[in-house]
């Protein structure tokens, strides 16, 4: 009886787990706005459109203080995107982990 009770527990942490790894997480989301701060502000290295979409697709349940968080950030990057000494570092951020935000989602939950 106690090895059915425990399958059973078990069965449902694993079920639980597995309908949580498809959310992004905040700090995940946070990023991505970072990103399309950086995309906004550097032009012709990244469309911030194809941001937008995953970030849009990602906004609904998210705290107040998050999506707060997340205008800060945008801002941030953009204005720290003006500064022509460090366009070459951010370029490649844009190029290199930006990227994980471009598939939408369910590509970012994978990694």
């Amino acid at each position: 009886m106690k090895f059915v009770a425990i399958a059973l527990a078990a069965a449902t942490l694993a079920s639980g787990t597995a309908s949580a790894a498809g959310r992004v997480t905040d700090v995940e989301f946070l990023k991505a706005n970072r990103c399309k701060g950086l995309a906004a502000s550097i032009s012709g290295v990244v469309d911030p459109a194809s941001l937008d979409s995953f970030i849009k697709a990602e906004r609904g349940a998210r705290a107040s203080y998050i999506a707060e968080r997340a205008t800060e950030e945008f801002n941030k990057a953009r204005k720290e995107g003006r500064s022509a000494d460090r366009r070459e570092r951010l370029t490649a951020e844009l190029t290199g982990p930006c990227q994980a935000y471009m598939g939408g989602p369910s590509s970012v939950a994978k990694q």
